[in-house]
């Protein structure tokens, strides 16, 4: 019976242990000896089973007296053992600003609410060594020391100094054009209009050079002639002809012209009435009759040139007063030239004060 009782006692203890060992906890430090100022981190390591929870402890100002924490990092998380274990790390930056031997006591940390401590450290912190036999070693404060030019430090600086010159001359101009307020004045080209009879014979001279009847389209041809005959009879006697027919416009002339400049003319208008509404094809001199008639029907009702007539202006100019839109713009870009070149000026000479001072 005593037996099997020493048995159970030891499963027990055993089992015990094994559950300690489910955690470890071990704190490593990355210097052991630095000087005053210097920093040092110490590395705080847990590891534990994947299902269990860890809290790390926090120094809110200092590890110990003397010891000061600057920064805490965030854990940084392994898995081991097919993700059965897990290996938790967390830094603590550390530094001192007295020499001294300082114990680093154990680091606590709660595992599911257990407290659990790691392994103590130390850290010796020095001063600097001082020749306090030799005083003339000590130096005073160095003077400001200017850096060396570097062009690519100056360029902006560079490119205003360029940029101001063509903005100020721009400025000049649209002061000056504001201030002067002169009309603006524009030259336009005038095309002039030619005599009604001048017009026609130079279309009825594009007729004949084209020889539009001689590739065997007479309709285009008649077309073309009766249309510059209409518009030189609407410009010429104030009717509208290109809106009546052949013998509308006949007797239309009947009353201004001798029946003798008509022969010819209804001779044509009859010639292109068959050619346009019977598909007449009329013969070779037939055509070129018709061409004649028309050139002598404009011949003879064309009024008389005066040679005292003045030409007409083939260029007219125009006056015009400068708008109020114009006088917008004109301000507005002044003040936006006056404010950008200020701000190179102002920058410009902050730049070139840091460089003399």
């Amino acid at each position: 019976m005593k037996k099997y009782i020493s048995i159970l006692l030891l499963s027990t203890l055993s089992i015990f242990q094994l559950l300690g060992q489910n955690v470890k906890v071990e704190a490593k430090i990355d210097s052991l000896q630095i000087l005053i100022g210097e920093q040092a981190k110490v590395e705080l390591q847990v590891a534990i089973d994947a299902n269990q929870r860890v809290v790390f402890p926090v120094y809110p100002d200092t590890l110990v007296k003397g010891v000061e924490v600057l920064d805490v990092s965030k854990p940084d998380t392994q898995f081991l053992n097919n993700k059965q274990r897990l290996l938790i790390s967390q830094e603590y930056t550390i530094t001192s600003f007295d020499s001294a031997l300082y114990y680093l006591p154990p680091m606590m940390v709660d595992v599911d609410n257990k407290q659990y401590a790691s392994n103590a450290l130390a850290l010796k912190v020095y001063s600097i060594p001082v020749d306090t036999l030799n005083p003339e070693a000590f130096f005073g404060q160095k003077t400001v020391m200017n850096p060396d030019f570097v062009w690519g430090d100056w360029w902006l600086t560079i490119v205003f100094a360029f940029l101001v010159i063509p903005f100020i001359l721009i400025l000049i101009y649209l002061i000056t054009r504001i201030r002067d307020n002169k009309p603006i004045i524009r030259k336009v080209k005038v095309e002039p209009k030619l005599p009604p009879h001048q017009a026609a014979m130079l279309e009825i001279d594009r007729i004949k050079n084209e020889k539009i009847w001689q590739k065997g389209d007479p309709k285009v041809y008649y077309t073309q002639l009766t249309d510059v005959i209409r518009t030189y009879i609407r410009d010429r006697f104030d009717f509208n002809a290109m809106e009546m027919t052949s013998s509308e416009i006949i007797d239309h002339l009947l009353n201004e012209n001798d029946k003798d400049a008509l022969k010819d003319l209804k001779e044509l208008f009859e010639t292109a009435d068959l050619v346009k509404f019977a598909k007449h094809n009329p013969l070779m001199n037939e055509n070129d009759a018709n061409l004649v008639n028309a050139i002598e029907f404009v011949d003879e009702t064309k009024i008389p040139e005066d040679e005292n007539i003045k030409p007409q202006p083939t260029e007219i100019t125009i006056i015009e007063k400068r708008s109020l839109r114009t006088k917008i713009i004109l301000g507005c870009g002044i003040v936006l030239l006056s404010a950008c070149i200020i701000g190179f000026l102002i920058y410009i000479g902050i730049q070139i004060y840091n460089i003399l001072m």
